[in-house]
């Protein structure tokens, strides 16, 4: 009996095969949402499945009456020792202890690999997150989007697609201009100008909006490489035509260049930064708007006042819209303002469209939660420039609040109003902020506690799940570190501890997490998974301490040291290929 690396798979096929020898005519369609999972409690059995409920309807039986014919059939499996109906239609399934521990060699010979699936088919994916406007250094909101986006690549790739992962560098509009005017007080700065910081705010458009430290360097830089070419008589911006391209330019240069030193720090790396004033530049938004005329999508007309807050684009007046509502959105949105000039929301339809013209079927976006409103409209706008072809999914990350010593951290002088990404990675280091992000689903809040990331307990999920590895490490040193290949015909039989097959049940489910993470999207997923198999390991070294003949080396028992040798490797490779998915390194020996 050998088992395969997806038993849930091969058993969900087990299950379909059973369905149709009860209903020859059953549609191939009637069997897609057939399940086989984890039932809610262990006692239950290894798994149940969903099956009669899904058909029952169409087969014209009660589901339980469905249920007790698919369970006679599956208990019939030799691989299943007993298959018993449930509820209002359940069927759970108890798998032979053989069976499982067959699973150990698969493991073994797959390595880090174990748990790749084929889910995606190679379809060509594209990811898009962090896209921070590159104003400033990347703060700890930034984070969690970054680790998440990251994350979820990595998830993907592992499902089977092909993923590319993108940067939208917004460097175009108002912030941008902005951050030219203070990258200019700090170029006026280092000149020694006389002119007082308030005066200069004062002489600008919107006023002096980011007054970091982090520009200061800039404007030595932009001193030492234009002099006094810059700047402007009296030292007043008054015809900032004369400077304003070349230092909005050399400013953004410069600060992408902090943010990709930042992400290189947090282990995020990008395949692609799109411009979006290149994206402008190259006509996409007349390429979208030409698209969307061709297909009567636009028309010229006044909206409806909104209810509530007001939208920025919201105009009293005559503007170009885009039918929305034909795509599932709540009003029709503006592509032009009454003057002609083109909406936030147009450079973004722009940006859709040079993606879906690349190639991308599927498109993957990481927001913060307070973009959650405009989820709708670029939905709408993906498929209407794709006639539906293309899907946009968008994972929504809630803010992050930073704790120390139980008091929220609210600043980095460095950054001037809030805590710098590099200011968490030097506190905790790489893993742990990585780890941590991801120990919450996307939307929920979360509060960072500095202090608890780096405590030694196993309240501390970073710490767990690292002693675990480095627990296995420990074992596997000890006993001379035999190779993988070596292990693999390790006499298995002699695994029948519970918690033994406990560890074994919890790996078995990798390969069926990877696939429902991927295709929720929840890279969190990974975290929970690698938390629970961690629980699962401690709980068997601790009852070597206090069972001698359940310890992982006997020296009086070479057969039994064997077997758990093999447990213990092919549980380190499931720890490093989870981790491996979450970006993090796995831990060789703590101290």
């Amino acid at each position: 009996m050998t088992a395969p690396s997806d038993l849930f798979a091969v058993m969900r096929a087990h299950v379909v095969a059973a369905l149709r020898a009860i209903l020859p005519d059953l549609p191939e369609e009637a069997t897609a949402r057939v399940l086989v999972e984890p039932p809610r409690e262990a006692a239950h059995g290894d798994m149940a499945t969903n099956a009669a409920m899904v058909v029952a309807k169409l087969a014209r039986m009660p589901p339980p009456k469905l249920a007790a014919q698919l369970a006679e059939r599956l208990a019939a499996l030799p691989m299943v020792e007993g298959a018993a109906p449930a509820g209002p239609g359940f069927v759970n399934l108890k798998l032979r202890d053989a069976f499982l521990r067959d699973l150990l060699p698969v493991v073994l010979r797959t390595g880090e690999a174990y748990g790749d699936s084929g889910l995606g088919q190679g379809v060509r994916v594209n990811v898009e997150y962090v896209s921070a406007n590159p104003t400033g250094p990347m703060h700890v909101g930034h984070c969690r989007g970054a680790v998440v986006g990251d994350a979820l690549a990595l998830l993907l790739r592992k499902a089977g697609f092909d993923v590319t992962r993108e940067y939208y560098v917004n460097d175009a509009g108002a912030q941008v201009l902005a951050l030219a005017y203070a990258a200019y007080w700090r170029y006026l700065q280092a000149l020694g100008t006389t002119m007082t910081e308030e005066d200069y705010a004062q002489s600008i458009p919107g006023g002096l909006q980011y007054r970091g430290e982090y520009l200061i360097p800039v404007g030595a830089a932009l001193r030492q490489i234009f002099k006094d070419s810059l700047a402007e008589p009296g030292a007043m911006p008054a015809g900032a035509s004369h400077w304003l391209d070349t230092v909005r330019d050399f400013t953004v240069t410069a600060m992408m260049s902090a943010i990709r030193e930042d992400l290189v720090a947090l282990g995020v790396r990008h395949d692609v930064f799109v411009s979006e004033r290149e994206v402008v530049a190259e006509g996409w938004l007349g390429k979208a708007e030409a698209a969307l005329a061709a297909k009567d999508l636009i028309y010229r007309g006044v909206l409806e006042p909104p209810k509530g807050k007001t939208p920025e684009d919201w105009e009293p007046r005559e503007q170009t819209l885009f039918r929305a509502t034909r795509f599932g959105d709540d009003v029709d949105r503006p592509l032009r303002k009454s003057d002609g000039s083109g909406t936030y929301f147009a450079n973004d339809v722009a940006n859709h469209l040079a993606k879906i013209e690349r190639g991308f079927p599927q498109l993957v976006q990481v927001w913060g939660a307070d973009h959650g409103g405009y989820v709708k409209r670029m939905q709408a706008a993906v498929a209407a420039l794709s006639d539906r072809q293309v899907t946009l999914d968008v994972v929504l990350t809630q803010i992050v609040h930073v704790m120390k010593n139980g008091e929220p951290v609210r600043m980095s002088k460095r950054a001037g109003t809030y805590v710098t990404l590099r200011d968490l990675i030097d506190e905790v280091g790489r893993d742990a902020v990585r780890f941590t992000m991801l120990t919450r689903k996307a939307d929920a809040q979360m509060e960072f506690d500095l202090d608890k990331v780096v405590e030694q307990s196993r309240d501390n999920p970073v710490f767990y799940v690292q002693y675990a590895h480095a627990r296995c490490r420990s074992v596997l040193r000890k006993a001379g570190d035999p190779t993988l290949a070596e292990l693999a015909g390790a006499p298995l039989d002699l695994l029948a501890d519970t918690a033994e097959l406990a560890l074994i049940r919890r790996m078995a489910g990798w390969p069926r997490t990877v696939e429902a993470a991927a295709m929720a999207r929840e890279p969190h997923r990974i975290a929970f998974f690698l938390q629970d198999l961690a629980a699962d390991f401690h709980v068997l070294w601790n009852k070597g301490d206090a069972d001698t003949t359940l310890r992982f080396i006997r020296p009086d028992d070479p057969a039994a040291t064997r077997a758990r040798l093999a447990l213990v490797a092919a549980t380190a490779v499931v720890l490093r290929s989870g981790l491996a998915v979450m970006g993090v390194d796995p831990v060789e020996e703590m101290r």
